[in-house]
């Protein structure tokens, strides 16, 4: 009986996953899609302004709007917002929110998803920012922009230790950015820092992108060479300004990275917890068997126990 009920489990199991992917196919093809450039002479503008209309229009119908307040503004010349709850709730902490898309896409629209799912678990009000990209702005533009958003919250009041910042893929490399600049120039750094899929060495050395070639469902190495070449040009590589996982980590903020399991970027993220660890700092590395890059964009169990692991690393660390 024992034995007839595990396979009647397992058997369940695999409908139930074999439904779901069947329900999250479409979502699984736009995003694909917007990461299919596939050489670099491929990276078009026509091919970069598809894949940002697709973007907007992608955040704007899958956000979860319910009970928040979404409040789009300029800062400084640069199209910003923030995400609040509705309801009454603290405003002390704040989470500046690094949105991806390879440094070649992304907005305000696509920051959405990500922007209330923050607030939702954190009850943090939450800024985001639309970054100049690359082509038509190429690195130093997205960190400048970065470092002004951060400002902007200095001047708001906070402080260096009331602000979290997060990031995804791209978004996670700025955020990482973000920190070595300031440090550099004996500045404080934020309280924390979420990492989820990030982007660490524009080298792409690491062993995933070779193992993880063929179950990774969302990235390529030919996407990343495409984003690459145009962002960074002729740049070091190996600069932590573009691969932070080449930086010293001394003293730098403790650190959540979740990284799904089929991903090429998988040794991005364990690298970049060895190295933090190694010099003295503190980072947890949460793997997610059986997911793809940023999965906690979709409507999903778990990205929903994702979230959660997020608060709770919060609430452990506040």
């Amino acid at each position: 009986m024992d034995k007839s009920r595990k396979v009647m489990k397992a058997a369940l199991a695999q409908q139930r996953k074999s439904a779901e992917s069947r329900r999250l196919a479409p979502a699984m093809r736009v995003l694909k899609a917007l990461h299919s450039a596939g050489a670099p002479e491929a990276m078009t503008m026509e091919e970069l302004e598809r894949q940002r209309r697709s973007q907007e229009l992608l955040g704007n119908l899958t956000a979860d709007m319910a009970d928040m307040s979404w409040e789009p503004f300029d800062l400084a010349g640069m199209p910003a917002a923030w995400m609040r709850l509705q309801r009454p709730h603290r405003r002390k902490r704040a989470v500046l929110y690094c949105h991806g898309g390879g440094y070649t896409s992304g907005n305000l629209g696509y920051s959405k998803v990500l922007s209330s799912k923050l607030t939702k678990a954190t009850g943090f009000d939450v800024l985001t920012f639309e970054y100049r990209l690359a082509p038509e702005h190429p690195y130093p533009a997205a960190v400048e922009d970065g470092l002004r958003a951060w400002d902007y919250l200095m001047r708001l009041g906070y402080g260096a230790r009331d602000v979290v910042v997060a990031g995804d893929s791209a978004g996670g490399n700025l955020a990482l950015v973000l920190c070595h600049r300031l440090k550099a120039a004996g500045r404080m750094l934020p309280t924390a820092l979420i990492l989820m899929s990030p982007w660490t060495d524009m080298t792409a050395s690491g062993p995933s992108y070779a193992e993880r070639a063929e179950i990774d469902p969302i990235l390529s190495l030919d996407y990343i060479h495409a984003v690459r070449e145009v962002y960074a040009g002729k740049e070091n590589l190996r600069s932590p300004s573009l691969s932070p996982l080449f930086g010293d980590f001394a003293d730098f903020p403790p650190t959540l990275v979740q990284v799904g399991s089929y991903e090429i970027l998988f040794s991005d993220a364990d690298a970049l917890c060895h190295a933090m660890k190694a010099a003295g700092a503190e980072c947890r590395l949460e793997v997610w068997e059986d997911m793809w890059h940023v999965f906690q964009m979709f409507p999903i169990k778990k990205a929903a126990a994702a979230m959660e692991q997020i608060a709770l690393f919060l609430l452990e660390l506040l």
